[in-house]
Parts: structure tokens; C-alpha cells; sequence
């Protein structure tokens, strides 16, 4: 649901050489990191990897998403998330930026088996004035392990349970709902370890945003951080499709909501 989740602060996570920074220009830097990582549901699958597949499961469909989105009241953006088809092999890109000053891009290839995703290679770029870094996920269904690639180190980890980047985890989960099997307890491939992460449903309600008013289901990540949440608004008329995020981590907030479908 990218929507992903808010990550804990880590020295790692920031830009080098961007030390000088002030406060003002690191924050759009740092949501619009949450953003590609976090608009999406991130974390999924409590699934056994050799699970049976699920014939009749219902599929989410093909499509093109534009949000807007705001930081600290002070900072606005825009995103573009977009999930293809070709052949057997999806794809889900999201591009992000608050402009002059951030941008994000997000890319995952993955396959849909029954229910269950399959992810294959993913890759997370932002950049903070003209600076920045990229992530980059390669899965091994066969040999259960997820490589990550950072800065130039590789960590390679097993999988005894399937883990996700964030984009093919918003799509399990969003496969889950569709199909009546969300457990809430999943599995992200983070830069140097798999972490289990929690979501919640926290009941229905109706939301109005840009592109109109929704029927949605509230969908919660679980943090271990007080100071941190993350929650997600899902329409089940759009195949659970993101229609607002709401982040806070550190005092410090971003929402977004959908503008337009194409």
C-alpha cells in the first residue's frame, strides 16, 4: 500500500555530502524516501514459499495513479505510480519530487502466482540536490535468498519466509484483501536484514480527496516507535488502490492523496 512504511532513522539512509544541509531542505528528501518506500503498503506476505497457489484468486488490474502530496505544511510534491503487465512480468514504477529541491524514483519487477507475488529485482533512487543514492533488491525464488546492493556493499540474506521490496508488497497485500486473505504479518528486504513487519485493518469509512469521494478500508503499520505512524486509506473499488497516506515520524508529517486516475 508504498504504501510502504516509514523506515527508523539510520545514517545510512541519508545522502552523503549533504552534511551542510539545513533542516528545511533535508526534510523533502527524507519524505519523499518515505514516500517511495512508504506510499506503498509496504511489507508482505507471512506466506510459505512453497505454498500451493490459489487458481481462482483475483488479480489486481493494470494501472496509471497521480497524487499530491504535502511535508510539515510546508513542502509539496507530486507522484506518479503506475503498475503494467506484459506477458507473465509486472512492473510498478513510482516517481516522486518536490521540485527544485527532491526526488525519488521506485522500480519493481515481479510475477503474480494465484495470489502470491513473486518479486524479481528492485531498485529505490532519491536524490537531494543533485545528490543522492540508489537500493537495489535482486530475489532468487530458488534458492530463497534476496541480495541487496548499497553503497557498494552486498549482503545477501536467506528467505525462509517470502519477503518483498515495497512496491511487490503493496500488491501482495492489496492481493490479499481482494482475495480475503490478509494476515497483517509480513516481510520486508531491507539493506542489510528481512524484517518482519505488522499492518492492522482498522475499520471502513468514506473519504473525499481530489479525485473524488471513496468507500476505503484503513490499513495501519504496526511500529515499535511511538514518535512514528503510518496509515493508509484503501478503496476496494480500485482493487485497494492507495487513495490517501498519512506518515508521521519525529514530529513531522506527510499526507497524500490521489488527484487522478488515468
Amino acid at each position: 500500500m508504498s504504501f510502504s512504511s516509514m523506515y527508523k532513522k539510520s545514517s545510512s539512509d541519508n545522502v552523503d555530502n549533504v552534511d551542510n544541509a539545513n533542516n528545511a531542505k533535508r526534510s523533502p528528501s527524507k519524505f519523499l524516501s518515505a514516500l517511495v518506500t512508504g506510499i506503498s503498503i509496504s511489507t508482505v506476505g507471512a506466506l510459505n514459499m512453497t505454498a500451493p497457489t490459489l487458481a481462482s484468486a483475483k488479480t489486481v488490474q493494470p494501472s496509471t495513479a497521480d497524487y499530491s502530496f504535502t511535508v510539515e505544511d510546508k513542502y509539496k510534491g507530486t507522484a506518479t505510480r503506475t503498475l503494467s503487465k506484459s506477458g507473465n512480468t509486472w512492473k510498478y514504477n513510482v516517481k516522486a519530487r518536490v521540485a527544485g529541491v527532491a526526488s525519488a524514483s521506485q522500480n519493481s519487477t515481479f510475477m503474480i502466482n494465484g495470489n502470491n507475488v513473486s518479486p524479481t529485482q528492485a531498485s529505490t533512487t532519491y536524490k537531494l540536490l543533485g545528490m543522492g543514492r540508489t537500493h537495489k533488491l535482486d530475489f532468487n525464488p530458488s534458492s530463497k535468498k534476496v541480495t541487496s546492493n548499497y553503497k557498494g556493499k552486498s549482503t545477501t540474506m536467506n528467505m525462509s519466509q517470502q519477503a518483498f521490496d515495497d512496491l511487490s508488497l503493496e500488491v501482495q497485500i492489496r492481493q490479499d484483501l481482494l482475495n480475503g486473505k490478509f494476515s497483517g504479518n509480513y516481510y520486508m528486504a531491507k539493506k542489510d536484514k528481512i524484517e518482519k513487519t505488522p499492518f492492522k485493518k482498522s475499520g471502513s469509512t468514506k473519504i473525499t480527496v481530489p479525485a473524488g469521494t471513496f468507500d476505503t478500508v484503513r490499513v495501519d503499520r504496526i511500529h515499535d516507535d511511538d514518535s512514528r505512524s503510518t496509515s493508509f486509506w484503501l478503496a476496494p473499488s480500485l482493487d485497494y488502490m492507495p487513495v490517501k497516506v498519512s506518515q508521521i515520524n519525529d514530529g513531522k508529517k506527510m499526507d497524500l492523496e490521489l488527484t487522478k486516475i488515468n
